[in-house]
Parts: structure tokens; C-alpha cells; sequence
């Protein structure tokens, strides 16, 4: 896996984060009358407008709220009940299911989620998956990864430490991280961390708008310093440090984000 990998990398997280962080990023799907449909309700759902357990309003009801037929009204239940949002059951009508069978892993799912004012759970939940997968994929680079990724991982982490903003740094931060995941030529490992790596940059994004936007010298290079402790210990091929290391900036990041 070469430049030409990590540059396919590089813009396939961009484009995510694009549709996913982006006002307006799904505008087009939006004209859709069943995808409007989907999104409005599978938002209501996630915010906990319609708790667990309730029953969704009628079809005509919903005809009614968004101004559509009948078709497009029974297509978005049906792509809701996929995703594991809703079920529906004959003369009972069409309920909201648990949220911990809701299908976490479903990109849509997985921004309503962001989309949330109040995310402190979801952002727990994202800093856990973190901690399982990538102290792992760490440790699996220091075994895979030749000199070119190495120097890929060197610039991506000058890049973290010259970043003059917050919202700099979090870019740079999953650029390192995207890398990472992309050098343990898991294909299963590189998908997820894409989109838990996309879904973080999301959340904190919003987050730190309403702070300030600079980040002190001493905390950059601190970050750094943490950062490039993964990189030598994955240029050195040392597996078990290389995990360690990444098991201390996950958690250091989630403490940094309260």
C-alpha cells in the first residue's frame, strides 16, 4: 500500500466528511420525496421525538405531514425499518424499536446521530469503539507498514503539530488516524474506522464552533508529542508499543473533548 492508497484514502474521508459534517451536505437526496421523508422522521426518531416503543402516526397522518402519497410514505418506513429503527407489526401498527438494536453502523444512522445537540453519550460510545479497533490497527501497521507508509505517517503528523486551529487539528488528527487504519490492509477495519473517524469529526466539529478556535502552543505540542510516540514505535515494528501508544491518545482525546 503506497502514496497512490493513502491519497484514495485521503479523499474518500474528505468526501465523507463533506456529505456528512456539511450544511446542506445531503441537499440532493433531500429532493427526493422518500428520502425527505426518511430523513425528517429517522431525525425525529434519533432526538427521541418518538420514543421507544411508540407508534410512529398513521400513514395518512404522515401523507398529511409531509405532503406526500401513500408509495413514498410506505418506502421510508421500509428503509427505516431496515436501518432497525422501526418495526411493524399487522393491526398493531409501526413502532419505534430498542436504540440498541438500531443499526449503529448505517451512515445515516450514524449522522442523526452527530446531528444531535446533546451528544455526550453518542460520543462516549464513539471513543469506546475507538479503544476496542485502534490500539489494534496500530499494532497491526507496526507489523505491516514499510518505509513509505512510515513517511507517510511522519508528514501527517507535522501536519497535526503545525495546525493552528481546533478545527485544523481534528482534520489533521483523522488524516493521521485514517492512515493508520489504511496500513493494516484490513479492508473490514479500514471501512469502520472511516466511519467512526468521519462521525467523530462531525460531532466535535459542531462542538468546538462554539468555543475558540485556538489551541495553545503547549497543547499542540503535547498532542504531537503523544502522536509521535505511534510513530516511532510503528517505524521500529514494535507492535505492542505501537498499541499502548494508541490506546494513550484515544483516551487523552476523549478527555481533552469534555
Amino acid at each position: 500500500m503506497g502514496n497512490d492508497d493513502a491519497k484514495t484514502t485521503g479523499y474518500r474521508i474528505r468526501d465523507a466528511i463533506m456529505n456528512f459534517a456539511a450544511p446542506g451536505g445531503l441537499s440532493r437526496r433531500a429532493l427526493n420525496s422518500t428520502m425527505h421523508v426518511v430523513e425528517q422522521l429517522g431525525l425525529a426518531i434519533v432526538d427521541g421525538e418518538y420514543p421507544e416503543g411508540t407508534l410512529v402516526p398513521l400513514d395518512p397522518d404522515l401523507e398529511e405531514m409531509f405532503g406526500v402519497s401513500r408509495t413514498v410514505v410506505r418506502e421510508a418506513k421500509k428503509t427505516l425499518i431496515a436501518k432497525g429503527l422501526l418495526e411493524s407489526k399487522a393491526k398493531v401498527g409501526t413502532r419505534v424499536r430498542p436504540a440498541s438494536e438500531w443499526s449503529m453502523f448505517d451512515p445515516d444512522v450514524l449522522r442523526w446521530h452527530a446531528s444531535l445537540r446533546h451528544s455526550r453519550t453518542f460520543l462516549d460510545e464513539l471513543f469506546e469503539i475507538r479503544l476496542i479497533f485502534e490500539p489494534e490497527a496500530a499494532a497491526m501497521a507496526a507489523r505491516r507498514a514499510g518505509p513509505e507508509e512510515h513517511r507517510l505517517l511522519e508528514s501527517r503528523c507535522r501536519a497535526l503539530a503545525q495546525s493552528a486551529s481546533r478545527r485544523e487539528f481534528i482534520a489533521a488528527d483523522i488524516d493521521f488516524h485514517t492512515a493508520i487504519l489504511g496500513m493494516t490492509g484490513n479492508r473490514f477495519m479500514h471501512s469502520l474506522g472511516d466511519l467512526v473517524q468521519t462521525t467523530l469529526y462531525s460531532v466535535l466539529d459542531r462542538e468546538f464552533r462554539a468555543e475558540t478556535d485556538h489551541r495553545s502552543s503547549e497543547e499542540l505540542e503535547k498532542s504531537a508529542a503523544e502522536h509521535w510516540v505511534i510513530v516511532r514505535a510503528i517505524s521500529k515494528g514494535d507492535a505492542e508499543s505501537a498499541r499502548a501508544a494508541m490506546d494513550q491518545v484515544i483516551r487523552m482525546a476523549r478527555f481533552g473533548a469534555d
